[in-house]
C-alpha cells in the first residue's frame, strides 16, 4: 500500500491537529485521479474522473481484467475504494471487508463482523451497504446493526468502533461513512420503523461524538438557530424563526418523525459545509400527520466543525407519496443567466430537479426530469412550493382509497443511486426510475420495532411512454431541461460515472455495463456481468493502466422482489410488478468485475 502520501503530507504539516491533516491527506489523495479514494470519486460527489486513456475512441476494446466474489449474493451498491496499490471491498450484509493488493490481487485481510441475524428484517428494502471511507490509515465501515467501525487499513483489525443506533427499535444502517475534515461522519435508517432521524460526527482519531443533529423536533435538537438559519420563502432567503419544525407536527408526533439520513454527503471546504437530504415523515399515511412534517424530505447545509446548520430547503412539505428527499448534492461551478454560480444540484425522488445557490440555500431552478411525473404541475418558485394536482393526492383522496396513476411511484423519479457531473460538458447525467404507482393509504399505529408504514402500494411502467421503466438522461441544470434520454427496460440502479475520455458508464438490472459517449449519448460498448448492477461505477489507475470496475448483485428496492424470491418486498412496503421478469436476464450475484484495454 502506498502510504508514502500520508507520511508526506505528515512531514509538512509537522505536529498540526489531526483536524488538518486527515482532511489534507484525502484531498490529495481525492485529487490523484489513479485513485479512487472516496465513493463520490470527490467531496463535491460529482463522480468525475480525469483518467483518459479509456475514451470514446478507444471503449470498444476493453475487456474484463479481473473479477472478485465477495460471497454474498443480495444487492451490491456503492463501490470498493482505491488508495496507492489497495482496493478495499465491502458486502452487502454481513458487511464483510476485503484488502486486495493490486499488484498481486493477494487478499491481505479480511474483517466479517459477528452480527445478529435479527436485524436483517428490520432492514427496509435489502441488505444493502453503499460501501467504505478512508482517512489517518483507517477503513471505516457503517454496519447494518448501526456500529460504525474504524479498521486498521494495514491488518483490519479494530481500531474502534461506536454504536450509532438501536437496531430492536428499526435504527439501522445501510449508508457509506463520509469523511471530512477530522470526523466521520454518519447517518440512520429506519424512517419506515418511525426512527427519528439525525446526522452524527464522530472523531476520526478515537470514535468520540463530536456533534448530533436531528432531523425534526425542538431547534436545539437539529442544531437550528431560528434567526440565523435560513430557508427560502416568499422569493427570497429568510430566517426559519423559532420552532420551525415542531409547529408543523401535531402534538408530540415529531419523535415518530421520520426524516431518516441514509444518502449521500458532500462537502465545499471554501464554506466549511456539508451538505445532505433528509427522508420520509414517520407513516406513509398523511392523514395521521397534518402539517409540512419539517424538516422531513428536506436539503440541509451544515458547518462541519459545530453541526449548526446554515440553511434548509424543503423539498415535499407534508409528503404523500413517500417521495424521500436523501438523493445526493451535487456541487458544481456553473453560469446560470450568465452568473458564474456555486451551485447544488439535487435530483429528488419526486421527480424534480432542483438546483440551488449552495452558499445560501436560495432556489434557482426547479424543473421535471421526467415529463411522467404528474403529481405536481410545477414548483412554485416564490414560495419553493410544489402545486399537488389533488387527483393524485393520496391526502386529498383520503384513507382507504387507492389513489390510481400517480407518477412517479415511490421509487422516485430516482432514488440513491448517484448521478455524475462533467465540467467539460457541464451537463449532469442521471440514472432514473420512469415508473408509477397505485396508493392505498390505511391506519396504522406505531410499536416499537415494528415497521409504521400506512400504506400498500404497486408499481409499473409509466403509461404512454416506451413501455420500459427506467431512462438514462443528460441534464442542463441552468436551465432545467433534459438534453437527451436514453430508455431502458428496468430502472437504471447504477451510479453514473463520467470521464475524460468523452464517456459515461452506467449498468442496469439486466446486468449490462454500458459506456456511451457522453457528449450525445452514443452507445459505444457494452459486456453483461453475471448480476444484476445496482453498484456504482469508478475507476483508477494501476501501473500506467486505466480500469474501470463495478459490482454486480442484484438488490436494492428495485431488485428486492427478485433477490428476496418475493412478489412484494419484505415488509409489504408496495408489489415490485414488472421486475420478476428479470429472473430471465440474471442471478443474484455478488462479484466486482473490472475491466482494462488489454496491451498491444
Amino acid at each position: 500500500m502506498k502510504h508514502a502520501v500520508r507520511l508526506v503530507v505528515a512531514g509538512v504539516l509537522g505536529i498540526t491537529p489531526l483536524l488538518a491533516s486527515a482532511n489534507a491527506e484525502v484531498e490529495q489523495l481525492t485529487s490523484d485521479p489513479k485513485n479512487w479514494a472516496m465513493q463520490a470519486g470527490d467531496m463535491y460527489n460529482q463522480r468525475y474522473s480525469k483518467l483518459k486513456q479509456v475514451n470514446a475512441d478507444n471503449v470498444k476494446k476493453l475487456q474484463v481484467a479481473w473479477m472478485f466474489s465477495t460471497g454474498v449474493l443480495r444487492g451490491h451498491e456503492g463501490s470498493p475504494l482505491v488508495i496507492g496499490d489497495m482496493m478495499y471491498l465491502h458486502s452487502p450484509f454481513p458487511n464483510k471487508v476485503f484488502a486486495l493488493d493490486l499488484n498481486t490481487q493477494k487478499l491481505m485481510w479480511k474483517y466479517e463482523p459477528k452480527q445478529d441475524p435479527a436485524v436483517i428484517p428490520q432492514m427496509c428494502c435489502d441488505t444493502v451497504n453503499r460501501g467504505l471511507a478512508y482517512a489517518d490509515g483507517k477503513i471505516f465501515l457503517q454496519q447494518a446493526d448501526s456500529m460504525l467501525v474504524a479498521l486498521d487499513a494495514k491488518s483490519g483489525k479494530v481500531v474502534w468502533s461506536v454504536k450509532n443506533g438501536d437496531p430492536k427499535l428499526g435504527a439501522v444502517n445501510t449508508n457509506a461513512p463520509h469523511i471530512f475534515k477530522d470526523k466521520v461522519i454518519t447517518g440512520i435508517s429506519g424512517g419506515e420503523w418511525g426512527v427519528r432521524g439525525f446526522l452524527a460526527a464522530y472523531n476520526i482519531k478515537d470514535g468520540k461524538l463530536a456533534w448530533k443533529g436531528y432531523s425534526v423536533g425542538p431547534d436545539d435538537e437539529m442544531l437550528v438557530d431560528p434567526n440565523t438559519t435560513t430557508t427560502w420563502k416568499d422569493g427570497k432567503v429568510q430566517p426559519v424563526g423559532k420552532d420551525s419544525s415542531v409547529k408543523t407536527w401535531q402534538g408530540d408526533q415529531w419523535k415518530l418523525g421520520g426524516g431518516t439520513t441514509w444518502g449521500w454527503y458532500s462537502y465545499d471546504k471554501a464554506l466549511n459545509l456539508m451538505y445532505y437530504g433528509t427522508g420520509n415523515p414517520g407513516t406513509w399515511n398523511p392523514a395521521q400527520r397534518p402539517g409540512d412534517n419539517r424538516w422531513t424530505m428536506a436539503i440541509w447545509a451544515r458547518d462541519v466543525d459545530t453541526g449548526k446548520v446554515k440553511w434548509v430547503y424543503q423539498m415535499t412539505p407534508y409528503d404523500e407519496w413517500d417521495f424521500d428527499g436523501i438523493n445526493e448534492m451535487i456541487l458544481a461551478d456553473f453560469p446560470i443567466d450568465g452568473k458564474m454560480t456555486k451551485a447544488l444540484v439535487h435530483f429528488d425522488r419526486n421527480g424534480f430537479g432542483y438546483t440551488l445557490d449552495r452558499t445560501n440555500g436560495a432556489l434557482l431552478v426547479a424543473q421535471k426530469f421526467d415529463p411522467a411525473v404528474n403529481w405536481a404541475t410545477h414548483v412554485d418558485m416564490q414560495s419553493g412550493r410544489p402545486q399537488v394536482v389533488s387527483k393524485y393526492s393520496t391526502a386529498h383522496n383520503g384513507p382507504d382509497v387507492n389513489t390510481k396513476g400517480v407518477c412517479p411511484a415511490a421509487l422516485g423519479t430516482k432514488d440513491q443511486q448517484p448521478a455524475a457531473y462533467s465540467p467539460d460538458t457541464k451537463l449532469f447525467y442521471v440514472p432514473t426510475n420512469h415508473v408509477c404507482m397505485d396508493y392505498e393509504p390505511f391506519g396504522v399505529e406505531y410499536t416499537a420495532g415494528q415497521p409504521f408504514v400506512g400504506a400498500t402500494l404497486s408499481m409499473y411502467p409509466a403509461p404512454g411512454s416506451h413501455g420500459g421503466m427506467g431512462n438514462f438522461i443528460a441534464w442542463d441544470a441552468a436551465k432545467g431541461k433534459i438534453v437527451y434520454s436514453i430508455p431502458e427496460k428496468f430502472s437504471v440502479w447504477s451510479g453514473a460515472l463520467a470521464t475524460a475520455g468523452n464517456l459515461v458508464f452506467y449498468g442496469t438490472l439486466e446486468g449490462y455495463l454500458k459506456a456511451i459517449r457522453k457528449t450525445d449519448g452514443k452507445e459505444l460498448w457494452k459486456f453483461k456481468t453475471p448480476s444484476g448492477i445496482i453498484g456504482n461505477v469508478f475507476t483508477y489507475e494501476h501501473k500506467g493502466k486505466q480500469y474501470v470496475g463495478v459490482y454486480s448483485g442484484i438488490g436494492g428496492w428495485a431488485g428486492i422482489g427478485m433477490a428476496a424470491g418475493l412478489e412484494k418486498d419484505q415488509d409489504g412496503l408496495g408489489a415490485v410488478g414488472g421486475y420478476r421478469e428479470l429472473q430471465q436476464y440474471t442471478d443474484l450475484g455478488g462479484s466486482l468485475t473490472v475491466f482494462a484495454i488489454p496491451d498491444q
